[in-house]
């Protein structure tokens, strides 16, 4: 006998008919340890201040109805106590929301109240077009879609698909990697449709110079596809942020790389980022009129096996000049594929002028990380190091 709906709101569900809706539903229930873990062993979180507001975007019509297009969220925790003078802006890369700093699989804390617990106030973005940041096809066009088994290549089972050299060392993900592991099901329903790059990093920069101007002084914690937004935002407003940690971010300089397993591992893609860090015009001394004027010279080995053989300007090389104004600090984890090339980067700013702190986890006896290591097991630790280098340089 069929029920109506007002009669099955008022049963009772079991715990094991939950369990069996979840799965039906595509998601899985929290396991013990993750609630456990979801404590954290912290007390409640201290605040001044906990909103959000939206910057940039503009008004479009669309069929005779106005609508907003271009506009990007903004969440911020301001801790009661405040001990340090920048907040930190947390951008997150491509397919993936601010999400990726208030939490992880596992169900702890993420970098953002890391930060607010250690008396820096935090602004987290979702770039324009993704999570809060409302999806208008009319004015992005065709979305860029996420998909599991790209993920499980890339950070969450790339140990199994030895893409890059490195990926065997991979062990820190909270979970086996498979579809139907809980915390693959947390990371998976994190994703989010995207505008394709390069125009989402124009519209995003857009409205990141309205969100630096309206808080002022500020640092950089840029993650991936979000770091054309630190380099831009810096040679925009020099003047404005304090510092950048760029967390593997776009790269390598010149042409791309495509991962192709053993025995040959890296193949030359096209130039997905022609000023070398960014699809967008940025400051060169002297100034690039047209990105066909910086020349690429590949060099004749890399520096050791298992690495890229980088790519760098023809000399005499352009100078970044904005860039040389604030520190800079370049992470880079042991198992990533970004491993293989993220020297290439710090390579192309040094011969640019710019000296960052480049920070390779390994060295510090931290291993095992993959590309999206804020939201592994020992993401804590790596947040350790980003408070430490912060102190370091007085910011």
């Amino acid at each position: 006998m069929k029920r109506n709906q007002s009669t099955v709101s008022q049963s009772i569900i079991s715990p094991i008919r939950v369990a069996v809706l979840a799965t039906m539903l595509g998601f899985a229930p929290m396991t013990a340890e993750a609630q456990d873990n979801s404590k954290d062993n912290n007390p409640p979180l201290n605040l001044a201040r906990d909103g959000y507001f939206y910057v940039g975007g503009a008004p479009m019509q669309l069929d005779g109805k106005t609508v907003i297009a271009g506009q990007m969220y903004v969440e911020y925790r301001i801790p009661a106590k405040q001990t340090h003078p920048y907040p930190i802006i947390m951008v997150h890369g491509g397919t993936r929301s601010g999400a990726n700093w208030t939490g992880t699989p596992d169900g702890r804390e993420g970098w953002a109240q890391y930060f607010v617990r250690r008396g820096y106030a935090v602004y987290v973005v979702d770039q324009p077009g993704r999570g809060r940041s409302a999806y208008v096809p009319e004015a992005y066009g065709a979305p860029r879609l996420a998909n599991a088994e790209s993920a499980q290549q890339r950070y969450l089972q790339q140990a199994k698909h030895k893409l890059w050299p490195q990926a065997e060392k991979h062990n820190q993900w909270p979970g086996s990697g498979e579809i139907e592991d809980p915390a693959s099901h947390q990371i998976l329903a994190s994703f989010l449709p995207e505008i394709a790059f390069p125009k989402s990093v124009a519209i995003t920069h857009a409205a990141m110079l309205q969100l630096i101007d309206r808080i002022g002084p500020s640092i950089m914690l840029v993650h991936s596809q979000g770091g054309p937004m630190g380099w831009l935002a810096a040679d925009a407003r020099p003047d404005v942020i304090r510092g950048i940690i760029a967390v593997e971010p776009n790269g390598p300089p010149g042409p791309s790389i495509r991962f192709v397993g053993a025995p040959e591992w890296f193949k030359d893609g096209p130039v997905e980022l022609p000023y070398g860090l960014t699809p967008l015009p940025i400051t060169f001394s002297p100034p690039v009129k047209d990105p066909s004027e910086i020349k690429w010279v590949k060099e004749d080995k890399p520096d050791a096996p298992g690495l890229v053989t980088c790519w760098k300007q023809a000399e005499p090389a352009r100078q970044l000049p904005n860039l040389q104004r604030m520190p800079i600090a370049l992470i880079t984890s042991e198992a990533s594929y970004h491993a293989t090339y993220d020297h290439c980067i710090v390579r192309f700013l040094n011969q640019a002028g710019v000296q960052p702190t480049f920070i390779k986890l390994a060295d510090l006896g931290i291993r095992g990380n993959s590309h999206n290591m804020m939201q592994e097991k020992n993401s804590d630790d790596i947040a350790g190091v980003i408070a430490d280098w912060l102190r370091k340089n007085n910011l």
